[in-house]
């Protein structure tokens, strides 16, 4: 997650690498829901001010700074455009309206969330983390970190931008305005993201903008780790009505992640019909072709004709995905065939499937595993495969989406450090440390030790050898300076006594 706070001052790199300015501000459209930063503003040498697209040449960035992808003599720079606002300046430590909360709240920080080489304006910091932040952001850690400690929880109080308006308009010299881009507008996939790093209260009122067959989507499109999570946070029959508008494979896989009773609890809401069809999917073995399989595809049997097929089509449910191909059946629900699109539109829609449907189908069984799923559908260059068991009765297809979510899937656990790695780099760490300290003890620590001990022990000599030679004096009428009392230590003479020449 990043904050505005921690951007600013961070310097800004051409492609070469070459310092060109640091970062002064950010801004964004206001017409979206949870606006995208539009352009980039910099103080170049001499403190100068600049201004350039974000989408145009931003490469990179992160908590330390941007990197552009064009040399500095490529830049064009840009100006603020009417309907763009400056976060540093018009929103940070500014006072807005919380139009949810209805009440007047000042801004410490502002969180953005990032995705695809893009920043978006998530809401903005009014608890206590982002004045700490504004100090430091080490002193924030050190304060949580120290409130933990006594059993407190310091948590960031974050107001969303759709619920935001701006008190003082006319200093921000921009109209902001209240109507921002509806929710629905977005892709759910954009949507998706954004409810990802929303806490879940925050999480909750923006999804209450969504209406049911986007909430869907926007569920689909989340990390298996938030599906679960966010369904189990919802009541029962809402769950149930969404996961009822699903795929029937989208649906399995949520199910599938939930805790046992709640599970039967929504599969006992739904519709017989949605139930019947997610419980046969979740008969299969995760990670196998019938795990994967959705039970969504258009069939006919052998014996209709071409203006049957298409009659088909056109009676489907708006809601149905898209149909690439039209399977062919027995009368037994068995695979013979299949049409495309193509040969439906140029087929004369008297003549039979039989006669012009294409028999020599790639089909796999419900058991094998979904990576010979994936390479069979790249392989022979489909946008779906069926699914059929060992009697070669249809069952369902594999889609190329869903072919495209194992591979992103390996992908990223590819990219995740296995536990028994992350342990040995931190056993690593720790003996490295070990050694490190040791080695500056003997380099530095051990010489200072052994100077002190040295400069005590020549003293000491001294001191000796002063006494010493008080004990071959004692046939003088004097002592040496160091005193009587140290001579008494050495030679135990009385102190009430002089020592005598005998």
């Amino acid at each position: 997650m990043i904050y505005v706070s921690q951007m600013l001052g961070k310097p800004v790199l051409d492609a070469q690498g070459e310092k060109i300015g640091t970062v002064s501000d950010l801004a964004i459209s206001t017409g979206e829901v949870f606006p995208r930063i539009t352009s980039l503003a910099f103080k170049g040498p001499g403190k100068v001010p600049f201004m350039i697209s974000w989408r145009k040449y931003v490469s990179s960035f992160d908590e330390d700074g941007i990197t552009l992808q064009v040399d500095s003599k490529d830049i064009r720079f840009s100006y603020l455009q009417p309907a763009e606002i400056l976060l540093a300046r018009d929103l940070l430590n500014r006072q807005i309206v919380d139009t949810q909360g209805l009440k007047v709240v000042r801004v410490n920080d502002l969180k953005l969330s990032e995705g695809d080489n893009q920043l978006r304006l998530l809401g903005a910091e009014v608890g206590a983390r982002g004045i700490l932040r504004g100090f430091a952001p080490w002193f924030e850690k050190f304060v949580c970190g120290l409130a933990k400690l006594f059993g407190k929880e310091i948590e960031e109080q974050i107001i969303a931008w759709n619920y935001m308006d701006l008190l003082d308009r006319d200093l921000s010299k921009v109209q902001l305005s209240v109507t921002h881009k509806r929710l629905d507008e977005l892709h759910p996939a954009d949507v998706a993201d954004i409810l990802e790093q929303l806490d879940p209260a925050q999480r909750a009122n923006v999804f209450k903008h969504l209406d049911s067959e986007q909430a869907a989507d926007t569920i689909v499109e989340m990390d298996d780790e938030y599906q679960a999570e966010f369904i189990g946070e919802l009541g029962e029959r809402k769950a149930s009505e969404l996961v009822g508008n699903m795929d029937p494979d989208d649906a399995a896989d949520i199910v599938r992640d939930l805790p046992y009773e709640k599970a039967e609890k929504l599969l006992r809401l739904m519709g017989l019909e949605d139930a019947a069809e997610i419980r046969q999917l979740l008969g299969y073995k995760e990670g196998t072709a019938g795990g994967m399989m959705t039970t969504q595809y258009v069939s006919v049997e052998q014996d209709k004709t071409i203006a049957d097929a298409i009659n088909v089509i056109r009676n489907l449910d708006e809601d149905m995905p898209a149909v690439h191909y039209v399977y062919v059946t027995d009368e037994n629900q068995h695979l013979v065939g299949l049409l495309s699109l193509r040969t439906l539109v140029l087929a004369k829609p008297s003549k039979k499937v039989s006669d012009v449907m294409f028999t020599e189908v790639i089909s796999v069984t419900p058991e094998v595993d979904e990576t010979e799923v994936v390479d069979s559908i790249f392989k022979y260059d489909l946008t779906a495969i069926p699914v059929c068991d060992e009697s070669g009765k249809m069952l369902g297809i594999v889609t190329t989406d869903d072919a495209w979510d194992v591979i992103e899937e390996d992908a990223s656990n590819a990219t995740k450090p296995k536990t028994s790695h992350v342990v040995a780099i931190v056993a690593g760490a720790i003996v490295f440390l070990a050694f490190y300290t040791a080695l500056l003890y003997q380099i530095w620590v051990m010489p200072i030790i052994y100077g002190f001990l040295r400069v005590v022990g020549h003293g000491r000599k001294e001191e000796e050898k002063q006494a010493l030679d008080c004990l071959g004096s004692h046939g003088t009428r004097y002592h040496h300076r160091h005193g009587r009392k140290r001579c008494r230590r050495y030679c135990h003479l009385q102190p009430s006594r002089r020592p005598v020449r005998v």
